[in-house]
C-alpha cells in the first residue's frame, strides 16, 4: 500500500470517528437550553434581581430591628446594681453581713417524761416549732437568715421526723438554730409577739423544752450554693418591680 493511499485511509478513520463523536454528543445532551450561553446569562440576571431584593428585604429588617432596639432602649426602665443586689440577698444568691438574732430550739430532756400527761411527742421540737421562729423573724425585717448554718432562700424546705431535720438534701438533729440578719430589737419584737412562738414557750416552761435568744454584733451569712427549684414565678398585679 502506497503512502498515498495510507495517509487517505487515516484520515478518512479520523473523519469518521470525529463524525461519531459528534452524533454520540448530539444524543447525550440534554434537550433543555439551559446550556447554551444565551441561557445562562438569562438565569444570572435572574438569580442578581433575586439576591438584589433579598439585600433590600435584609435592609429594611436591620432597620426596625434598630427601631425597636432605640423603643426599648427609652420606654424600659434598667435594673441598677442596688436593686440586683437586694434580689440576690433575697434570693439567698448574694452573701450577707450584719447584727442580728440567733435562735436555738432544743428537744426537752427524756426525764421529763416523769412530768404529769406529758408524753414523749411532747418532749422533741416539732416543724411547727421552727418554722413559727423563720416566720416570726421574717415578719420583723430579717434581711438574711440561716438555719443549720444553711442559707434560707424563698424555695427552702424543711421536714422534721422525729429528733432529725432533714434540709437541702442534709440531715440534722437539734438543737436548731436560727440565724437572722437585720435589727435585732425589730426581730425580738416580732419573737415576742408571735403567736406559735408563744405556744412554744409555754412548752418550754412546762416540759423542759430548750429556748435561747442570743444578739449578734455581727456575721457572716454565706451564698445559697444549692440549686433553685422555683421554675417560674408571677408578680402580682400592680406591683412595680423597678422601683
Amino acid at each position: 500500500m502506497s503512502p498515498r493511499v495510507r495517509s487517505t485511509l487515516a484520515v478518512a478513520v479520523v473523519l469518521g470517528l470525529s463524525g461519531l463523536l459528534f452524533t454520540v454528543s448530539a444524543q447525550l445532551a440534554p434537550d433543555d437550553e439551559a446550556r447554551h450561553a444565551e441561557d445562562l446569562a438569562s438565569v444570572v440576571a435572574d438569580e442578581s434581581e433575586r439576591v438584589e431584593e433579598l439585600s433590600t428585604e435584609a435592609s429594611a429588617l436591620n432597620d426596625q430591628i434598630a427601631g425597636l432596639t432605640d423603643t426599648v432602649d427609652e420606654d424600659v426602665p434598667t435594673r441598677g446594681g442596688d436593686l440586683r443586689r437586694r434580689e440576690a440577698v433575697v434570693t439567698g444568691t448574694w452573701p450577707v453581713s450584719g447584727p442580728g438574732l440567733s435562735v436555738a430550739l432544743e428537744d426537752a430532756p427524756s426525764s421529763s417524761l416523769e412530768i404529769e400527761n406529758a408524753v414523749a411527742d411532747d418532749l422533741v421540737v416539732h416543724q411547727q416549732d421552727v418554722q413559727h421562729v423563720i416566720n416570726a423573724l421574717w415578719a420583723g425585717g430579717a434581711e438574711a437568715m440561716t438555719l443549720q448554718g444553711e442559707r434560707v432562700t424563698p424555695t427552702s424546705a424543711f421536714r422534721c421526723s422525729g429528733n432529725i431535720m432533714l434540709l437541702h438534701g442534709k440531715v440534722f438533729s437539734p438543737p436548731y438554730v436560727v440565724e437572722a440578719i437585720g435589727d435585732p430589737d425589730a426581730l425580738q419584737a416580732a419573737l415576742d409577739s408571735s403567736p406559735g412562738v408563744a405556744i412554744y414557750q409555754q412548752y418550754v416552761d412546762w416540759i423542759g423544752l430548750g429556748y435561747a435568744v442570743d444578739r449578734f454584733e455581727s456575721t457572716d451569712m454565706p451564698a445559697y450554693s444549692g440549686g433553685q427549684d422555683l421554675q417560674y414565678a408571677e408578680v402580682p398585679d400592680g406591683t412595680d418591680v423597678f422601683s
